[in-house]
């Protein structure tokens, strides 16, 4: 098995790799070997709280291979029910990832529409996750990037506030978790 990575170790990788995507010059993976490799256990260097919009690929944007990252997606990158807020303590419990990343990105529809209708959209279970984004925009003024950045650090808030689990590695110093904002223009990410 690989050693054990740092949360600041983890966060470089990502860097680098997201250096790479933006430059294109990706590394060649051979993916079938890998995953051969990787029959009996896993090992992601970070977790990463991504969105659910297609155009967010995390293993592309921080030019990854199989294994290297734990991926949790939904719409708004949130962390409001047990099963996400479980799958992060999973990752950083169980497989002694050291970084949890929570990725925003530009235009967010989940946070868009959250401005549009000023948190108050009864569409379906859309309503939900238009809520749970709403104290984020209206802190912001319901200006949209801002809130894009405001909702994501209140995710990870909510995920220290909310899971004692990570909130005890993280107090221990064995986690870091930190917000990311990824941006469609020149697929650069940015690390708050």
């Amino acid at each position: 098995m690989e050693k054990t990575i740092s949360s600041q170790e983890a966060l470089e990788l990502l860097k680098e790799g997201n250096k790479r995507y933006v430059q294109g010059t990706m590394l060649q993976k051979d993916f079938n070997s890998k995953r051969k490799e990787l029959l009996g256990f896993q090992k992601p260097f970070a977790i990463i709280l991504s969105c659910s919009d297609s155009r967010v690929v995390p293993e592309f944007i921080f030019d990854t291979n199989i294994g290297e990252l734990f991926v949790i997606r939904n719409a708004g990158n949130l962390a409001v029910d047990k099963t996400i807020l479980g799958s992060l303590e999973y990752g950083a419990a169980h497989l002694h990832s050291a970084l949890i990343v929570i990725l925003a990105h530009q235009s967010c529809g989940a946070v868009c529409a959250s401005c549009d209708c000023r948190g108050k959209s009864q569409e379906g279970n859309i309503k939900y996750i238009v809520k749970a984004i709403a104290p984020a925009a209206k802190k912001s003024n319901y200006e949209k990037e801002k809130a894009i950045i405001e909702s994501a650090k209140n995710t990870a808030a909510i995920i220290l506030k909310k899971s004692k689990i990570i909130s005890d590695l993280y107090n221990k110093g064995k986690l870091n978790i930190v917000v990311g904002y990824y941006s469609f223009e020149d697929g650069s990410v940015k690390f708050f």
